[in-house]
């Protein structure tokens, strides 16, 4: 397996709701430097969330997802009638 890097972090973890990517990862020199990012084709990385601490990383790495997953219920979820 090849390890994804991006601006020297390590990607250790990812996943993929709808069409929206997020991953996380752990600096390759700095094991206390975590980021959280949305990323698109596997190489383009945005809208980083940075932290000192690896339990918030999970944390919002987690978050991320389960706000995706949200917003791709309600695009979803069929419109309500009026119908009686």
């Amino acid at each position: 397996m090849e390890w994804r890097k991006n601006q020297g972090f390590i990607i250790t973890n990812q996943i993929t709701v709808g069409g929206a990517e997020f991953v996380l990862g752990v600096h390759e020199k700095n094991p206390n430097s975590f980021v959280t990012w949305q990323c698109k084709g596997k190489d383009d990385y945005f809208w980083g969330h940075y932290f000192t601490n690896l339990l918030a990383a999970q944390k919002d790495f987690c978050r991320r997802a389960l706000d995706e997953i949200k917003a791709v219920e309600v695009m979803k979820k069929p419109p309500k009638t009026n119908e009686r």
